[in-house]
């Protein structure tokens, strides 16, 4: 049995199903990580904020010196054809990529010319409504600007999160709570996060050291039209251990309520419930 779920691929102008090989030795993704890649959703038929995804992926491949040879259009188009090829009841994960094939003029560059393309759909259930997740402290933290490229979702910057993950799943938890540079709390290893504290949402305030997440936007956006305020700002470990309630925005989970943070027990609150309430809404009235 094949380690992964069912997957169609668009590569090279045609589907190709399951994990066909793409990279060899001297792939200069393969050794110089110059890769980057984004993640949509495809659920009850809906694929929310797609065209945002498509259009992140290309910024990604121009911050890391690559060519987006596709438009943001084709990616989308391209997204629903893939989508048919599976069951109308699939759940699915989307995951347009770009890498560098060729070395570029001192090797450590990429060939911006040899840029290639995948489009990758594969069966991701969601999970369950209300399933929870406990957070724990790590001791990695997130980079900046100046040491890592931030500003894209680059494969070169999951291996830290992976470290951060594998160090909080030790300790019993599903997910860290991950600091920046300085201190202050940034997002989890996989998610955005967000604190409510007397009714009022507050959120770390991006400050180049983790992505300014898309459902993280349209969380916030949601929020505030229902007459919620949201505060960006600079928050604490202290923040979060005296917050009413914890919840995180992310592709893959959307919407999930915090249970435990550390040591402390926590009950999904009515701010966190809406927050999934309005964003499921959202992505069914398209």
């Amino acid at each position: 049995m094949s380690w992964h779920s069912q997957t169609w691929n668009w590569i090279d102008g045609a589907w190709v199903e399951g994990n066909p090989p793409l990279l060899g030795p001297r792939s200069h993704a393969f050794w110089l990580s110059t890769s980057v890649f984004d993640g949509a959703r495809v659920f009850d038929g809906v694929m929310p904020d797609i065209r945002a995804h498509a259009e992140r992926v290309n910024r990604s491949a121009a911050t890391m010196a690559l060519n987006p040879t596709m438009s943001a259009d084709a990616i989308v188009e391209l997204t629903r054809e893939g989508a048919r090829k599976f069951g109308p009841d699939a759940q699915l994960y989307v995951k347009p990529m770009y890498w560098a094939e060729a070395d570029g003029i001192s090797v450590i560059l990429p060939d911006a010319e040899s840029t290639r393309f995948c489009l990758c759909l594969f069966v991701a259930p969601m999970p369950p409504a209300g399933a929870g997740i406990a957070l724990g402290t790590t001791r990695f933290r997130r980079p900046s600007l100046e040491t890592m490229p931030t500003d894209a979702k680059a494969g070169c910057l999951y291996p830290n999160n992976g470290r951060a993950l594998r160090e909080a799943k030790a300790k019993g938890f599903d997910n860290a709570l991950v600091l920046d540079t300085l201190g202050n709390v940034a997002e989890t290893a996989t998610s955005n996060v967000f604190l409510a504290k007397d009714g009022v949402v507050r959120t770390p305030v991006p400050n180049g050291t983790f992505l300014n997440g898309i459902t993280r936007q349209r969380v916030i956006a949601l929020l505030r039209a229902d007459g919620v305020e949201v505060q960006e700002t600079t928050l604490t470990m202290k923040d979060f251990q005296e917050a009413d309630e914890i919840f995180t925005s992310g592709n893959y989970s959307k919407v999930t309520p915090v249970v435990r943070l550390e040591d402390r027990d926590l009950q999904p609150g009515r701010l966190g419930k809406r927050a999934r309430e309005l964003y499921w809404e959202f992505a069914h009235s398209g």
